[in-house]
């Protein structure tokens, strides 16, 4: 069963709008005339994007649409709300499907409503989409199999909107960094091509000898204008080279692990990445997995292959029969800290609050070493645009104060 939107006009000769579910676009084109709507645009709403215009040969567009968390966490939240009020599932999906702004969103809900209207699982017809991550799917998969579904939607719709704002405040944070940085690159560019070949054709003309700093900012000038494509091509040669290395499992292993070393950089990255960890591994033992199965979804979202082993050594130690902290200590990827608070929680049996602790107190930290590597980055890149014009002004200055002196 597929989802369709179209536009039209009615027996009335209004327009209307809307989405229809039929099993092929024939049998939506019938429907609707049958219905007395005279089609002017009919569209599936597929992973890619079938349009036909009235009169017209249909054709394909790809879909690059991605569901925002945002929106995500939002009808996730609304689905435990009509769920707990005693609404069916499948009626609860209708409404959602109904009010979904975002097109993708709105078309995974309609295929699972569908799917479940026709007997799956929710959990299944969630991931035949292909719009859910795994740990959405998991989390609802749990919360079926435990009867809870609607306290496993809240847990989950808390949790999505807790990694949201975690992300806003890091993006946040580096936008006026990045600006500097950008315009500096603008200075620098209007620099060497067009102010500095004026420069340099009065200074050649002089006939006189360059000191060895003029003349190097002069040929750095030359090549720039001159082979700019070339410098271009090894950028973007360059940029294509890395991410086809990062790719490789070996590749993403050793810049995953450049990057955790990093001066500053990589203590925030840490501190992101385990802040995830937290949150997600609380989230998904609260919702009633199993800790293997948590563990390894939790390891995933921490996006770094170097935490993410150490967390599958803990995985594959509690299978022996060990405990989480004992592989995460060994590993020397997490701070004593997590270490400690996680093996107090194992011992007390209150593992998913203190996970919870570990996540709030990191979540606050990454705030923290944003801002101070904010305040860091601010000067430097202030500090390195300047530098580098007082180095052009130098260079192409000291040679006209000698000609001015000498014709003095």
């Amino acid at each position: 069963m597929a989802v369709f939107a179209f536009k039209g006009v009615n027996g009335a000769g209004k327009s209307t709008s809307g989405l229809l579910d039929a099993e092929n676009l024939r049998l939506a084109r019938t429907r609707l005339r049958a219905d007395g709507v005279f089609l002017t645009e009919l569209v599936e709403q597929t992973g890619t994007t079938t349009v036909e215009g009235a009169g017209s040969k249909s054709f394909k567009l790809p879909s690059f649409q991605r569901v925002p968390e945002l929106d995500l966490a939002l009808t996730t939240r609304q689905a435990a709300t009509l769920i707990r009020a005693g609404i069916t599932l499948v009626e609860a999906l209708s409404a959602l499907t109904e009010q979904a702004e975002n097109m993708k969103l709105r078309t995974a809900l309609g295929q699972t409503r569908d799917r479940v209207n026709e007997g799956a699982h929710f959990a299944d017809a969630l991931a035949q989409t292909n719009a859910f991550p795994d740990l959405y799917v998991a989390m609802v998969r749990a919360g079926e199999a435990s009867g809870a579904l609607d306290t496993v939607l809240e847990r989950l719709a808390e949790h999505l909107e807790s990694q949201v704002r975690l992300r806003n405040k890091v993006s946040s944070m580096l936008i006026y960094p990045s600006v500097m940085f950008l315009f500096a690159l603008v200075v620098v560019g209007v620099l060497v091509t067009v102010v500095l070949p004026q420069i340099s054709e009065l200074l050649t003309s002089l006939d006189q000898e360059l000191p060895l700093a003029t003349v190097v900012i002069i040929g750095m000038s030359d090549f720039a204008r001159s082979w700019w494509w070339a410098i271009a091509l090894f950028v973007v040669t360059a940029a294509i080279g890395f991410r086809m290395i990062i790719r490789t499992e070996r590749g993403r292993e050793s810049f995953d692990a450049i990057k955790l070393r990093l001066p500053v950089v990589g203590r925030t990255i840490r501190i992101v990445a385990i802040a995830r960890f937290s949150k997600t591994l609380s989230t998904l033992l609260a919702g009633g997995l199993p800790i293997t199965t948590a563990l390894q979804t939790a390891g995933e979202v921490t996006n770094n292959t170097v935490l993410s082993r150490a967390i599958s050594s803990a995985r594959d130690a509690i299978t022996e029969g060990a405990s989480i902290a004992a592989p995460l200590r060994a590993s020397g990827e997490f701070p004593p800290m997590v270490t400690h608070m996680i093996e107090v929680g194992e011992r007390s049996g209150e593992l998913e609050a203190m996970l919870g602790k570990v996540a709030d107190t990191y979540e606050e930290q990454v705030e923290t070493a944003v801002s101070r590597l904010t305040a860091l980055l601010e000067p430097l890149l202030i500090l390195l645009m300047v530098g580098i014009v007082i180095v052009i002004i130098m260079a192409t200055l000291v040679p006209l104060l000698q000609v001015t002196s000498s014709i003095a």
